[in-house]
């Protein structure tokens, strides 16, 4: 071995690069392929610490030893190296002696590296110093001078002093206007002051050191651009801070109208003012403004819609000679969908209605009127002095989306090959039903078929698996530790791969089998013991006695198992001589579908046919009448509602020790509320133990449901609409479970909510009454928002579901309002006027008639706050009639 290789073996850098001063190019270049093997080796090798201590002197000889600026630049931003890297300056001195053409060519190589390289930026910075090239304005190389004046604090000064002394500030000045997702770091450490990005470019560009124009012109046109939030602010702020004058706001006229057209809120808003003061001083044309006025009407921010209106009424104040042009620009608020900025268009068309000198102006208000809510219309058209349109009798049909059809799953690869990709992929995310079950029985197959020929193909799979390191022969045992159990499909499907490669032992398979999940019971076991049983069984077979097949895996994407099918399965059993895995037949009896009496006696006569014990089992459980659910009832827990169940029978008896409790009670003070099932992936394929069961499976998440409003937890709701899709009675547990995500705290939760409760409405399971009452319940003990409830409520009318959602409100807000007509309540709870504004909208749409209860105490009330003014809405459509 040369001297060479020995020291960067052994880890000796300094040594490394004192040989390699003394070389020449050509014997440099000859060590290189055994640096190459070395690089090799060491990737392959345990990362332990003689691993460790020769990477860095292999970084340091491999970037010397080559001549191409391609392969350095590789070299150097190699991730198998990124973690053991030499310092840039020792890096610098082994490349210091190449010509200056070439390290600009490594510069650039490496500054157009993607930032996840981590090139560090005082490496690229010191090559341009060596090369005297242009300094790059790459993404890597910005974020990294970025990085590298936050962290030159310790020298003193501020970050304006820094950037004095920079030789290249133009240069990446400019470059961070044209840099992505730059925002969060300019914000780091300070947002204002002599020490923040903002005060400091603005500084600059005061002395001169910054070209203004061009300054003003990219952050005007990095806002236009749009992008993440943290941009918007830092550009915007810095907008600000560089105060333009009106000068400059005025040859931006056309920027500002597209910013308060389409940027964020902030950014529009400011925008809007600038335009504002423009209009005020006589310095806006009336053109410019009615296309301002178009552009922001149609936004959905209230506070950006009320301050137009307010700028028109001050400009309509101040010229007269403007209502021709302004006032059908108000108009177009007419169509908003908020009642309170409808009104408030239509009083500024009153106030200025009597300066409108032609019949064209007025027939375009008029028809801009005919967007308005039925109790608004009428007063456009005494205002406008045309003859209302006459009324049209309401033909509603309600839109819901179409019934979701289950998707039969498709056959389990037939070859290893694709197997390994489908069970590669299942790891990398959330498989879902159909891809953990589709997974399953396929290693269950080839495992019974070709084990070898399977763990060849899953090789590429396992090695990147926590459990199969090399230094430890029975990681995989830390799947049968106490406590531990299936959190996800992963960790099924890394049982069975841990038990195939030979990590876990037999002894702990067998364990698991024979005394199952051990630890404390929570709300959510009886569910959680009965899928991890059904694995481990499984995984102990497939060490023991292979199974050709799983028994359980459903047809359809429900979870449900057509009955023919598992007889079939069980004839194939009986000609192969295989031995049925009793957690697998369970789960498979539980899958079967009931629901469909003559498929079920029909399959039953061949079940008995069969002659065996899982034949005669099947057949009974086929032809058994469904038992009725067992009882409900309603117990309290702080704001929480939740639900009990007594227990049933017919779970309990025939069936495997950890099956049996799904059948027994469930309470609500009696389990434990904290485990470690905090995975949302898991719960579809709990929801899939029991597909005409669902009420089952939703008593049992309903405390995970209600801390989506109680708690603003966030992500168990997206088991609501494969719950809504599932089979079984839709009960007080799945009705509740809506309840409390209608009123989450994030979106995506509520939309979940919303989703769920379109199909149930689709498939005429959605009890209305029902729901609405828990509803208001919930909001009066103060676990739902109204607010919260509004948002969804409104999501789901925009869908065309409006009746549902007015069947839906029929019975909350009676509860609500009770409290403000007999004094129960000294204020109104917050967003019960929009709660309203909903009610009054949908009861319009769909042609709602009738009383509501405790509505016309509320509409009586004093004052027009939005409460009062969308009761006397309500009040008015339920009466048929338009308000005065």
């Amino acid at each position: 071995m040369s001297a060479l290789m020995d020291a960067v073996r052994a880890g000796r850098t300094a040594e490394v690069v004192g040989l390699l001063d003394g070389m020449t190019d050509a014997e440099r270049r000859s060590h290189f392929p055994e640096l190459k093997a070395l690089r090799k080796e060491l990737r392959a090798a345990p990362w332990d610490a003689q691993s460790r201590r020769a990477l860095p002197a292999l970084h340091a000889a491999g970037a010397a030893c080559q001549t191409g600026a391609a392969g350095v630049a590789g070299w150097i931003a190699a991730a198998d190296l990124r973690w053991s890297r030499v310092s840039p300056g020792l890096l610098l001195h082994v490349l210091g002696d190449r010509d200056t053409d070439w390290l600009t060519d490594v510069t650039h190589r490496l500054a157009q590296r993607p930032v996840t390289a981590w090139v560090p930026f005082e490496l690229m910075a010191g090559l341009v110093r060596l090369s005297g090239c242009p300094v790059p304005t790459t993404e890597a190389y910005v974020r990294g001078w970025v990085d590298h004046l936050h962290g030159s604090w310790q020298r003193g000064g501020t970050l304006l002093d820094r950037l004095r002394q920079d030789p290249h500030l133009p240069q990446l000045a400019a470059a961070l206007f044209e840099t992505n997702d730059i925002g969060g770091r300019l914000e780091w450490p300070n947002q204002e002051g002599p020490d923040s990005w903002t005060g400091a470019l603005a500084q600059l560009t005061a002395e001169g050191a910054l070209d203004r124009r061009a300054t003003v012109d990219a952050c005007v046109a990095r806002l236009l651009r749009g992008g993440p939030a943290a941009d918007q602010r830092v550009f915007l702020r810095l907008l600000k801070t560089l105060a333009l004058t009106r000068a400059e706001e005025r040859e931006r006229v056309a920027d500002w109208l597209a910013l308060a057209s389409d940027a964020a809120s902030p950014v529009a808003s400011h925008a809007q003012s600038v335009l504002g003061n423009l209009a005020l001083d006589g310095e806006l044309t009336p053109r410019h403004l009615a296309e301002l006025s178009g552009a922001v009407l149609f936004r959905t921010e209230k506070k950006l819609v009320r301050a137009q209106l307010v700028l028109l009424g001050k400009v309509l104040a101040r010229d007269a000679s403007t209502a021709e042009e302004l006032l059908p620009a108000a108009a177009q608020a007419f169509g908003h969908a908020d009642s309170e900025v409808q009104e408030r268009a239509l009083k500024l068309v009153e106030r200025h209605a009597k300066r409108l000198n032609t019949a064209d102006a007025r027939d375009e208000l008029g028809l801009a009127a005919e967007q308005l809510i039925p109790g608004l219309r009428a007063r456009a058209s005494r205002t406008l002095g045309v003859a209302p349109a006459a009324p049209e009798p309401v033909t509603y049909e309600e839109v819901l989306p179409p019934v979701p059809e289950p998707v039969r799953l498709a056959p389990a690869p037939e070859s290893v090959e694709e197997l390994a990709e489908e069970v590669g992929a299942a790891l990398a995310g959330e498989p879902g039903v159909t891809g953990f079950e589709r997974a399953l029985d396929g290693l269950v197959r080839q495992a019974y078929r070709n084990r070898d020929a399977l763990l060849q193909a899953l090789e590429p799979v396992m090695i990147r698996r926590w459990w199969d390191r090399a230094d430890t022969l029975h990681a995989g045992d830390r799947f049968g530790t106490a406590h531990h159990g299936v959190s996800n499909a992963a960790d099924g499907l890394d049982i069975l791969l841990a038990t195939l490669r030979g990590k876990v032992r037999t002894a702990t398979l067998h364990a698991r089998v024979q005394h199952g999940t051990t630890g404390r019971d929570c709300v959510h076991s009886a569910l959680s013991r009965a899928f991890d049983s059904r694995v481990w069984e499984v995984a102990y077979r497939i060490r023991t006695d292979p199974l050709p097949f799983l028994l359980s895996t459903p047809t359809w994407s429900t979870g449900l198992l057509e009955p023919a099918e598992l007889v079939e399965r069980l004839e194939v059993y009986g000609r192969l001589g295989a031995r049925v895995s009793s957690a697998d037949f369970a789960q498979a009896l539980l899958r079967v579908r009931r629901g469909d009496r003559e498929a079920a006696r029909t399959a039953a006569h061949r079940a008995a046919a069969l002659g065996t014990a899982e034949g005669r089992r099947l057949a009974e459980w086929l032809t058994s009448e469904a038992p009725a659910f067992p009882t409900a009832r309603r117990r309290t827990s702080g704001p929480r509602v939740l639900v009990e169940l007594a227990e049933l029978l017919e779970l309990q008896e025939h069936f495997p020790a950890e099956f049996r409790p799904l059948g027994r009670p469930v309470g609500v003070f009696t389990e434990r509320h904290y485990c470690y099932h905090w995975s949302d992936d898991i719960r579809q394929h709990w929801l899939a133990l029991l597909p005409e069961r669902r009420e089952l499976v939703a008593v049992r998440l309903l405390r995970d449901l209600s801390a989506l409003a109680v708690d603003d937890s966030r992500g168990a709701a997206s088991v609501l609409p494969l719950l809504a899709e599932s089979g079984g009675e839709a009960g007080e547990a799945v009705h509740l479970g809506v309840a409390y995500a209608l009123g989450a705290r994030h979106p995506e939760d509520r939309l979940a909510a919303v989703d769920a409760l379109l199909v149930l409405a689709a498939r005429g399971q959605l009890d209305t009454a029902r729901l609405g009452a828990d509803l208001g319940q919930l909001i009066r003990r103060g676990a739902v928002k109204p607010q919260r409830l509004a948002e969804s409520a409104r999501t789901a009318a925009a869908t065309g579901a409006n009746a549902s959602i007015w069947g839906i409100l029929h019975h909350t807000l009676p509860m609500l309002l009770a409290d403000l007509a007999t004094g129960g309540a000294t204020a109104p709870a917050r967003g019960l006027g929009d709660l309203l504004a909903v009610a009054a909208e949908c009861a319009e749409r769909s042609g709602a008639r009738g009383e509501l209860p405790h509505l016309a105490q509320t509409a009586a009330r004093r004052g027009s706050s939005r409460l009062v003014a969308q009761a006397r809405r309500l009040r008015s459509s339920l009466a048929g009639e338009p308000a005065a």
